[in-house]
């Protein structure tokens, strides 16, 4: 039913998102264009001394200085959804037999379901895209060379300022953009292998099968 429900308005979701694909984790965009998109970890800006906060600076401003090329740097805010959390935390409560801890789940629980009738619970995400763009045709592999050896030089200049980097895979980059455009049943729903791949049965093939006739 998803799969059917979004080949209604795939047409104008395609040409909102501007996605021909995805490999690798690579995005393929229009005109010989490629993203490749990094998680990254925070740092706490505001708990560092001066001397600290200074060093940070200076190599924040050596990195982007080094990097070669522009950046665009997301922060996303999502809603976590607590069903699920609450729903294990009640397996563990009801598979719990030492008297102790089910008291002490139990109050926790109870501490939970309190908080998110008055709060939001929030997780918030920094991501980089690093871009690559070509003229003309080239092997895909070596656009993913020549893509890798960017992010490697975004990765560690990223990790000079004690960041946390990795590369998101092709689904996790999917779901990104997933969780834009559908936030409400991204939080119920999250995408999954399967979910992917009834969407390619159902949509790309069908594209390529009316491209031959």
């Amino acid at each position: 039913m998803f799969a059917l429900r979004k080949s209604k308005a795939r047409s104008s979701s395609r040409s909102q998102i501007g996605i021909k694909g995805i490999n690798d984790g690579i995005l393929i965009l229009p005109n010989n264009s490629y993203r490749a998109v990094l998680e990254v970890s925070s740092v706490n800006f505001e708990l560092k001394s001066e001397d600290e906060q200074d060093a940070i600076i200076e190599t924040y401003e050596s990195f982007l200085n080094s990097v070669g090329t522009s950046l665009q740097i997301l922060i996303r805010t999502r809603e976590i959804d607590m069903d699920k959390y609450l729903s294990d935390l009640k397996e563990r409560l009801e598979s719990e037999a030492e008297p102790v801890y089910m008291e002490q789940l139990k109050n926790y629980e109870e501490f939970i379901k309190s908080l998110i009738l008055s709060n939001k619970i929030l997780t918030r995400r920094f991501y980089v895209i690093v871009p690559y763009s070509n003229v003309g045709k080239l092997d895909f592999e070596l656009i993913k060379e020549q893509l890798g050896l960017t992010v490697d030089v975004v990765a560690k200049g990223m990790n000079r300022l004690g960041m946390q980097v990795r590369q998101l895979s092709s689904i996790e980059a999917l779901d990104l953009f997933y969780s834009f455009y559908n936030p409400q049943q991204a939080k119920i729903q999250p995408l999954t292998e399967k979910a992917i791949h009834m969407i390619y049965t159902a949509l790309i093939q069908k594209e390529e099968k009316g491209a031959k006739l």
